[in-house]
This record gives C-alpha cells, sequence and structure tokens, in this order.
C-alpha cells in the first residue's frame, strides 16, 4: 500500500557527475563518513537504517541487559501545535544535532544535548496533496553540509545544516497525478537516490538517482517492465534501455499505470555495490483485470547505484491480488549455514514470509512463515522460488451475477501486511532478527475499475479483522538460518514502529500504546519500558556522546492503521495522536 490514496480532506484535516563528486571534495558527511555509519563510527546516526546495509544494529553496549534499569528520560521536545499526526522518522544525529522528520512534510534541527529547538523547516504543502496512509515522513539523509528529505506533494528539498535554509529543491514528479514521497532517501557516492510513491493512483514506481550536491537527475530507473530507463547529462537525456520486455508479464496496456511503486526505499550493500530496493503493489488491486506475474511489481531488486541497471530480481507474490506489496527492506547479512558463509539478504514480507536470498545473484535460500496464518499460500517451492497457492483470492466481478462486485473471501494477512513498512532490525551477536510482525485478516472483494489520471485505481474493498482477541502485534525473533522463531512478544494493539538492536544484548521496539520497550536478545524477557504519552511508531537509533550513550525516538500514534485498519481501528479507538521526540541516558547516582 503506497502513500497516496486519497486527498488530505478525506484524512480529516548521469554517472559522469557520479565519477565527479569525490568524498575528499565534500565538507562536512562524506562518502566515507556513510560506509563507516554505524560500523566504525557509533558517535552519529547518519543514514537510514543506521548502517548501509539497514541491520539497525549499535556495537554500542554502555546500555545492557545489566544497566537498562538506570535508562531515564535526558530530555524531550515537542512538535507543537495542531499538527500531531503519524509520526514514522528515524531520527538522525551528526555535529551535536539531530536531524528529525515530523508529519506534515517538516523537519526540525534540535541540539542533541539539550534538546533546544535550533531550527525548523515546515515545507508549504498544496490543498490537493493525495497521501494514503497519514500524513507522516520516515526521515532525511545526510551528505556534505546537507541534509535532504522528500515531501508529500513529491519533492525532494535539500537544507543547509546549520540554517535549515533551502540549498536547492527538484520536483520529483506531479502530485495531481497521484505521486507522493514520505521515505528516508539514502547517498550513495555523491548520488541521492528514493523511490516514489503512489501505486494506488496507477503510477509507474521507479528510483531516481540525483547529485547529492545539486540535486540534479542523474538517471532514473522504472521498475515495471516495459518502462524505458534514462540517463541525464548536460542537460541531455539518454535512453538506458528497458525494464524487462514490453508486454511480457502484463496484459495490453495496463504496464503504462501498472504502479510497483517504490515507496519505502532502499538499503546499500557496499560488498556487492547494490542498491536493494522492494516494489510495490501492481495497479489495480483486482487482479482480474491483468493476468501474468505482472514485473517488476512485489519484487526484490538489486540495482548498480552508478548506473540505474536491475542486476537481479526475485518476485515475492506474482499477479498479487491482496496489496501485499514486497517493498518491505532487505537487510544484508552473512548467513552461516552447512559449513558455508552466504553473502544473504534478510526480508520478512508483507505476505507473511521470511526470506532469505542471496544477494549477489538473487537465488531463493529459505521462506517461512512469520505469522501463524496465511490463508493465500501453503508455502513457497524452493527450486521455482514461486508460492504455492491455495486458490484464496477474491472473485472476478465480470463473473458476478450483477457485474458490480466478485465473491468476497477471507485473506490473512490482511492487505495492511504480515509486517508493514516498520523496519527489522539484525544483530551481529545473537544472529537473529527481530521482526514487528501483526497478525490479521481481511475480508476482500474484487470491483469493476477504469484508469483515471489523479484518480483512486483500486477495483477492491476490504475490511480488516484481528485473528485474537488478546493480541495482533508480536515482536519474533527469528534464526534466518532455520527460519525458526526463536522467541516473541505479544502486544495487544498492532506493532506498527521500527526496531533497533545493540550489543548490550538489547532490542528495542515501540508501542501504540505509548510505551518504549527493551527486550534481552537472546531470551525476549521485557527489560525495561517507558509511557512517552503517545503511541511510538518511530525509529529508535542510539549513539555515543561524550563518553555516554544515548537513545532517541519519536512518539506520535498513526499511520496507516487507524485510517484503514476495519474492525482493528475500532478497537484500539482510544489512543492518542502526538508528536515529541524522547532522549535517554543511564542515570547517574
Amino acid at each position: 500500500m503506497m502513500h497516496a490514496r486519497f486527498p488530505m480532506n478525506r484524512l480529516a484535516l548521469g554517472v559522469s557527475l557520479l565519477l565527479g563528486v569525490a568524498s575528499a571534495a565534500v565538507a562536512g558527511v562524506t562518502d566515507q563518513n556513510l560506509l563507516d555509519a554505524g560500523v566504525k563510527d557509533n558517535k552519529s546516526v547518519l543514514t537510514w537504517g543506521i548502517d548501509y546495509q539497514g541491520t539497525r544494529y549499535s556495537p554500542l553496549k554502555q546500555i545492557n541487559a545489566d544497566t537498562i534499569k538506570d535508562l531515564v528520560p535526558a530530555w524531550t521536545f515537542s512538535y507543537g501545535d495542531e499538527k500531531q499526526r503519524g509520526q514514522e522518522a528515524q531520527p538522525l544525529v551528526y555535529n551535536g544535532k539531530i536531524f528529525v522528520t515530523a508529519s506534515y512534510s517538516r523537519i526540525y534541527a534540535v541540539d542533541a544535548k539539550t534538546g533546544k529547538k535550533l531550527w525548523v523547516y515546515e515545507h508549504r504543502l498544496p490543498d490537493g496533496i493525495l497521501p494514503c496512509c497519514d500524513v507522516i515522513n520516515r526521515g532525511a539523509a545526510l551528505y556534505g553540509d546537507l541534509v535532504i528529505y522528500s515531501t508529500l506533494d513529491a519533492q525532494l528539498v535539500a537544507l543547509n545544516q546549520e540554517t535549515g535554509k533551502v540549498v536547492w529543491r527538484e520536483k520529483m514528479d506531479n502530485y495531481k497525478d497521484g505521486y507522493s514521497n514520505s521515505a528516508a532517501p539514502i547517498v550513495v557516492k555523491g548520488l541521492v537516490i528514493t523511490g516514489v510513491s503512489g501505486g494506488e493512483f496507477g503510477v509507474v514506481g521507479r528510483v531516481d538517482a540525483r547529485d547529492a550536491l545539486t540535486g540534479k537527475l542523474v538517471w532514473t530507473r522504472p521498475v515495471i517492465e516495459g518502462h524505458m530507463g534514462y540517463t541525464f547529462k548536460d542537460g541531455q537525456k539518454t535512453e538506458a534501455g528497458l525494464t524487462g520486455e514490453t508486454g511480457k508479464t502484463w496484459p495490453g496496456d495496463l504496464w503504462q499505470t501498472g504502479g510497483g511503486a517504490t515507496w519505502l526505499g532502499g538499503y546499500y550493500d557496499p560488498e556487492t555495490d547494490s542498491v536493494l530496493i522492494g516494489t510495490g503493489n501492481p495497479a489495480p488491486w483486482n487482479a482480474h483485470t491483468r493476468p501474468g506475474d505482472n514485473l517488476y511489481s512485489a519484487s526484490s531488486l538489486a540495482i548498480d547505484p552508478s548506473t540505474g541497471k536491475i542486476k537481479w530480481h526475485y518476485q515475492t507474490t506474482p499477479n498479487d491480488g491482496w496489496d501485499f506489496d514486497g517493498v518491505n527492506e532487505l537487510v544484508s547479512f552473512d548467513l552461516k549455514k552447512d559449513g558455508k558463509t552466504i553473502k544473504a539478504v534478510g526480508k520478512a514480507d508483507r505476505n507473511g514470509f521470511f526470506y532469505v536470498l542471496d544477494r549477489t545473484n538473487g537465488k531463493l535460500i529459505s521462506a517461512t512463515p512469520f505469522v501463524t496464518k496465511q490463508t493465500w499460500a501453503t508455502g513457497v517451492d524452493l527450486k521455482t522460488g514461486r508460492p504455492i497457492e491455495t486458490g484464496v483470492r477474491p472473485g472476478d466481478p465480470s463473473k458476478s451475477a450483477d457485474g458490480k462486485k466478485g465473491e468476497t473471501v477471507f485473506s490473512a494477512p490482511s492487505f495492511l501486511g504480515g509486517k508493514n513498512w516498520m523496519p527489522m532490525a539484525y544483530n551481529k551477536d545473537t544472529g537473529l532478527f527481530y521482526v514487528p510482525a501483526n497478525e490479521w485478516g481481511m475480508d476482500i472483494w474484487n470491483e469493476p475499475i477504469t484508469y483515471k489520471k489523479g484518480a483512486a485505481y483500486l477495483g477492491a474493498g476490504f475490511n480488516i479483522k484481528p485473528l485474537y482477541d488478546d493480541y495482533i502485534g508480536a515482536l519474533r525473533a527469528i534464526d534466518p538460518a532455520t527460519g525458526k522463531i526463536v522467541w516473541e512478544y505479544k502486544n495487544y494493539s498492532p506493532l506498527w514502529g521500527g526496531v533497533l538492536t545493540t550489543a548490550g544484548n538489547l532490542v528495542f521496539t515501540g508501542t501504540p500504546e505509548g510505551f518504549l520497550k527493551a527486550f534481552d536478545a537472546k531470551t525476549g524477557k521485557e527489560l525495561w519500558s517507558y509511557q512517552t504519552g503517545s503511541g511510538v511508531v518511530g525509529c529508535p537509533v542510539t549513539w555515543e556522546m561524550d563518553g555516554e550513550q544515548y537513545i532517541a525516538v519519536p512518539s506520535g500514534w498513526g499511520g496507516a492503521v487507524p485510517l484503514w485498519g476495519g474492525e482493528v481501528a475500532k478497537r484500539i479507538s482510544y489512543l492518542t495522536q502526538g508528536g515529541s521526540l524522547w532522549v535517554f541516558k543511564l542515570h547517574k547516582s
């Protein structure tokens, strides 16, 4: 489900440029700094995912399973005013400042020591923006003396880190056509890499690369089969080859409005020199209109950051008919199995399977369920890589008695997924992934649909239902070598925030009930919690400053669940919204 669906009032409210960018010529955050982020440098948080590979692991251990009892607030910062909606961001920390994005495409610079506001930039949003899943923003990127982030009207904005003044601003696409963006960009080799949102409007998903210092487009790669990629040099646009083959896995001209939005952005694996990124659902939701696999929607892609060429792909849900997407993050790690070490990537997909792929070629290694119920498939064939479907798909409306509504089926997971956007973490010491999962299903049916530019392009209706009375969310520790769940923590409401893990044998995540919680990374025992006053659906981070380890997390309930959660939304309607940044450290006696 992309970050664009209905108007805001419904929410009640070239390569040569790359080669010319040398790390030594950049003042501030350099390419080498980004390579060291989360690995050699733990005094900053420089990129989405904490490190390039997205492990969300920190080797810091001053805060650990023994000392966690002494963790207390250092300060809190309020975003203020009436704009208190979902706060899903991951903060960045550099040069004594915290950079954190907030709802309505705002970004703040805050003194990391005191919590004093240094500056705020509030992007002016037009009335006609089309966000699907709340007016959220997930974070920014740092390069040189710039902080760069995207906006809900599909712009990319670079600000001076010291002053908050705009240095450059580039239009990603036309928001009136359904495009938007809320993902955190990443910077690789001097290029700022972004995806696009808007899959429910029949946009065409793609990945763009711009010179991070100027904003000028260097290459663009559509991710729907049949579309042309391009490179740009000196104002000249040059064709860079088709994505796949026109019409091979799409009927007629539906590939021209095929969805596949890259709405969560990606990570970078320096070892294979690949941007690893997932693609979203094909459009429309009504799969009966588009027989075929519909490449490269609902897929995992490895893209050459210098050229935009797709190196390999793996499709998790061919001919997706449930809005399962495939956009979930791809986290690089070394898999030790059968006496071998494999350069692997882990992915907890919306469709309910945890996939392990060889990140050098995209070959499937394993696929195991991480939720308790999957009605759509019984497993994944390891030889073909394809799901073993049950045939439980919503009915074809063209074959119904009135031609208006196909047969309703109950499907699990729901379209909000076994795991949605919230990023998991991988602990290099325990060898476990920590996955924020949800247990829910949905009634879903198909309806006739015709494409109209700028209008919702679904052809489906739905109602989400919890599977169990006592819990929906479940933080699960998964062994990627076996697919087994080592431990789990159950939460009454859905889990909708990111995960952080550390060498201190800790796992942090938040709950919509307002708690930031810490667990023993090996056993899952809850060791600590703190009530922040609103739901925690952001991403916690950690860093060292003046010899002390700090933890930071945004607080502010919102996102897709209260908007589209059906019976689930009613069950947790008592939760309150907010907007603040909390920072913690150990109490000194």
